[in-house]
């Protein structure tokens, strides 16, 4: 075989073995590689935010200055609360529903959903009461089919007042349409527009009224709030409704305000986000229900509220988590963004030990057969070479072979091993010098000069 033609084959068969090595050895590494950056980027996401928006009410009202006491919860964890103006339950559950989310979190009343479907809401559990509060002049009423043909305000479209109103005088006959007249806005002056006779009868609720005015209305002589005597039936009969009592003298214990006792009925508010909410928001935002709610109150006991009563949407898991056991170990033992920090770690990092620490578990294997690899490889091209001593014919032939041995044990001599592996590398170089007493011995004398 031409020398040439020889050298190519040796170093092509050099190149194919060093590839094969680079390519196992690279391949754990961009493994380990790839299981870092996804580690990375996993733990850049899992990252708790720090700005939430609710969906709230008119700004006097009871939802917008629940969302004000919240914020201020919030802004002691470095958590910001943006706050959003609504026109009260309906326009909040329309927001948390739409495609492209307006608010993370909204007050709700039961009741509003009806049936449409929600799968990406989750109810973070009761927080209070929501009373009907309906104001009327003239001789007292005992019935709500009592103000057929009266005008009433029923609530500005867009409001749970108008939607629970509709639902009770519906149950009276009283419909849109007929003997009765609607007002389709809110009266600016309710006092005087009853006080006045421009209007008969008008319902309110704190989700989209301003306590101030319902105070004042509560307050004026000629005007009365009206007892629901059927508070019971009503429960019954229209599902989300509870009864509420308000005692005698309750407002004005000196005016005795009210001065009988009055039924009244009432939604139950429900705090409800969309299910994408991080669960150390959930936990803040429970806290603060917790802090806000567990008062009592005119119409509820001391730790009455929040409470996970599931309605219309679903309990979110998390909550339900809260609810039974309070808030998680990391959240309870350390600072929010300190406990936020080392969750995210946690999630990172299991989940990372598991794909990773079986894989190196493999990694001595791999750098053994590294290493081996480097002294392994030179017995193939001794091999070969031996193989084409054996056909070699002339004197020029096998001195060609012993340059290429030589250049193979410069090479070896070359290699740069562990002392561990110090057996293997002298083993290798006397496999060389073995090759090259058998070129040695097996050359023809050279013939004698005459």
């Amino acid at each position: 075989m031409p020398a040439n033609t020889r050298r190519l084959r040796l170093k092509s068969r050099l190149d194919a073995l060093r590839a094969r090595g680079l390519v196992v050895y690279l391949s754990f590494f961009v493994l380990v590689a790839l299981a870092v950056g996804v580690a990375a980027f996993a733990f850049v996401q899992l990252a708790v935010p720090n700005t939430l928006t609710i969906t709230a009410g008119p700004v006097d009202s009871s939802f917008y200055r629940t969302a004000e006491r919240y914020k201020k919860i919030l802004a002691r964890d470095g958590v910001s609360l943006n706050i959003l103006k609504s026109d009260g339950s309906p326009e909040n559950l329309q927001r948390l529903m739409a495609a492209q989310p307006g608010a993370d979190i909204g007050f709700v009343l039961g009741g509003e959903l009806k049936d449409a479907k929600a799968p990406n809401l989750m109810s973070l559990g009761s927080i209070n009461y929501q009373p009907l509060m309906i104001f009327y002049h003239g001789k007292v009423r005992h019935l709500l089919s009592e103000f057929a043909g009266a005008r009433i305000d029923i609530g500005a479209p867009g409001s749970g007042t108008r939607t629970l109103a509709l639902d009770m005088l519906k149950a009276n006959g009283i419909e849109p349409k007929g003997a009765a007249s609607f007002k389709e806005v809110d009266a600016k002056d309710p006092e005087k527009d009853l006080n006045e006779n421009r209007l008969d009868v008008i319902f309110m609720m704190g989700d989209s009224t301003s306590s101030k005015l319902m105070r004042q209305l509560l307050r004026s002589p000629k005007i009365h709030l009206f007892n629901v005597a059927q508070a019971d039936a009503y429960a019954r009969r229209i599902g989300y409704l509870n009864k509420l009592v308000l005692p005698m003298g309750s407002l004005d214990l000196g005016k005795n305000l009210p001065a009988q006792e009055l039924n009244l009925v009432a939604p139950m508010v429900e705090l409800i986000a969309r299910d994408s909410l991080h669960p150390a928001l959930s936990d803040l935002l429970l806290e603060a229900a917790r802090e806000v709610h567990s008062g009592p109150g005119l119409f509820k006991k001391r730790g009455e509220f929040p409470v996970p009563l599931e309605h219309e949407f679903r309990m979110s898991p998390d909550a339900a988590r809260y609810y039974a056991s309070g808030k998680t170990y990391l959240y309870r033992t350390f600072p929010f963004w300190l406990a936020s920090l080392i969750a995210r770690a946690l999630a990172v990092l299991v989940p990372l030990a598991l794909l990773l620490v079986p894989a190196l578990r493999f990694a001595p294997t791999i750098y053994r057969w590294r290493i081996e690899s480097r002294i392994h490889r030179w017995y193939k091209v001794l091999l070969d070479l031996e193989r084409d001593a054996s056909m070699a014919q002339t004197p020029q032939e096998r001195a060609d072979l012993l340059r290429h041995l030589d250049t193979i044990e410069a090479s070896v001599n070359r290699i740069v091993i562990p002392a561990s592996f110090g057996d293997m590398f002298y083993d290798l170089r006397g496999h060389v010098d073995f090759v090259r007493n058998r070129l040695t011995a097996e050359a023809p004398p050279m013939p004698e000069s005459v």
